[in-house]
């Protein structure tokens, strides 16, 4: 047990999660207390002396479940899906079984001559098929797999230390010759359409077993590729399960820039060497620099409002931006946030009072805050927004506007924008169309755009990010 838990503790590692020799061993000394026939304590256990980080938890669960959960399982679904097929006919399997039992006994050859694997296969023996695919993976080096691409290349190269096309041809030369020996058409048909069945359960096996192996032992890069795709997927086509986790991504990108603010916010509390003055001031040591002068800087942070169209068409995008920002509060002076779709809502306290995930939610439902059951109009907004909001702007804000611009035919008021631009820092405006769709129909971005210091497409959360960057840093 010891060394299959220090092989977990490096499977770990790889994949991030720092486990220390002492935790390893806090690990050991849990174990001795502890019963390890109960799944839910062992678990436990482990997770509470391994993991030191809520955010390794997920991590810590997946791969727990990937390398104490047997392959056994998954072989027995696996075959059991093979042979179900031939139960639900008209011919039982036992019997079938029963009546080649028969048969061998009776052919003048020795059936011993079947190779393991062929044996394991025609007897469903899935503790030898386990074994086999054990050590003809370890033979083909699958434990060097890297990405997706490789499963294909290891899959075939595990199948070939296996020899499952000799076996399968073994098994098929086997039924030509109990047809000889006396078994019924129907019977001889079955028994091959079972051989095709368990060769196609053996490579599904196999591949199952390559890509565990890849889960385990390339878990970091698994999830950043995951991390990666969801950046570059629209907010258009997003599943639920997708949202749930690109919250996460969400969360990670935002304290990448919240660190990366922590560095320059202490360089420039430390300030830039100052030569002139370093030399002036160390004239009487014969112009030795034994004093240091660094020039003192100090970067404002900005103020931000946010404008968030939340109508259907761009409520996705709406809901990573408020998410985005708010992981970020530090990196500007004030925040306020307003929700629109024809009426104007600020949500500002919801962030103040509620977890920022709920107050999310809230702000994107309506409920008490708008009407969002309604058809856009940009321009209502805008002139709301600028009857009781404008005095909010001054030199020091930055107005981030997200949506789509389509407005349904109604009045623009651009001059609305025209003034909030005149007395803001920069107005900022992200559109989840592409460009070219800008102007068109009841689009009207091209009334709004030369209010702006910056529009820009943005469709997934890589562009999002992208533009949080150029805000904050």
């Amino acid at each position: 047990m010891q060394q299959k838990i220090l092989e977990f503790t490096n499977i770990l590692r790889k994949s991030g999660i720092r486990v220390s020799t002492a935790e390893a061993i806090d690990a050991f000394q849990a174990l001795d207390e502890l019963p390890i026939d109960q799944r839910a304590v062992f678990k436990d256990a482990l997770r509470a002396t391994m993991v030191k980080r809520g955010e390794e938890i997920g991590a810590f669960d997946e791969l727990f479940d990937l390398y104490w959960s047997g392959f056994y399982d998954n072989l027995r679904e696996t075959f059991g899906e093979a042979t179900g097929g031939l139960e639900s006919g008209d011919l039982d399997l036992d019997e079938l079984m029963r009546r080649i039992a028969e048969a061998l006994g009776k052919l003048p050859g020795d059936p011993g001559d079947l190779s393991e694997l062929a044996k394991a296969l025609l007897t469903a023996d899935l503790s030898a098929m386990e074994q086999l695919i054990r050590e003809a993976a370890e033979a083909a080096g699958v434990d060097r797999i890297e990405n997706f691409l490789q499963v294909g290349f290891f899959s075939r190269r595990t199948l070939d230390q296996m020899d499952l096309d000799g076996a399968g041809d073994q098994l098929r030369d086997l039924a030509a010759q109990l047809e000889e020996a006396g078994l019924s058409p129907q019977e001889i048909q079955a028994l091959r359409d079972l051989i095709e069945r368990l060769m196609e359960a053996a490579r599904r096996a196999v591949r199952a077993f390559t890509e565990r192996e890849l889960q385990q032992q390339n878990h970091d890069y698994m999830e950043k590729f995951r991390r990666e795709t969801l950046l570059e997927k629209s907010f258009y086509h997003l599943t639920e399960d997708e949202i749930r986790k690109m919250r996460e991504v969400v969360e990670r990108l935002a304290q990448k820039i919240k660190n990366i603010l922590s560095i320059r916010r202490r360089r420039l509390n430390k300030g830039k060497l100052d030569l002139h003055q370093t030399l002036r001031r160390n004239m009487s040591h014969g112009g030795m620099p034994f004093d240091l002068v660094f020039k003192q800087r100090k970067k404002d942070r900005p103020k931000l409002v946010i404008l968030c169209d939340v109508s259907s068409s761009v409520a996705n995008v709406s809901r990573f931006m408020l998410q985005f920002v708010y992981s970020l509060q530090e990196a500007f002076t004030k925040i306020r946030a307003f929700v629109f779709v024809a009426e104007l809502g600020e949500v500002t306290q919801l962030f103040a009072e509620d977890d920022i995930n709920d107050a999310i939610e809230k702000a994107l439902d309506g409920g008490d805050v708008i009407n969002v059951y309604t058809r856009s109009n940009f321009g209502h907004a805008f002139h709301y927004f600028w009857q009781n909001f404008l005095s909010a702007i001054d030199n020091k804000t930055t107005v981030l506007i997200l949506g789509d611009a389509r407005n349904n035919y109604n009045d623009p008021r651009a001059w609305c924008l025209r003034d909030l631009h005149n007395k803001a820092k920069n107005v900022v405006w992200l559109n989840p169309e592409s460009p070219s769709a800008w102007g068109f129909g009841d689009s009207v971005m091209d009334k709004y755009r030369p209010y702006t210091d910056l529009a820009e497409e943005c469709r997934n959360l890589r562009q999002l990010s992208n533009v949080i960057d150029r805000l904050v840093l």
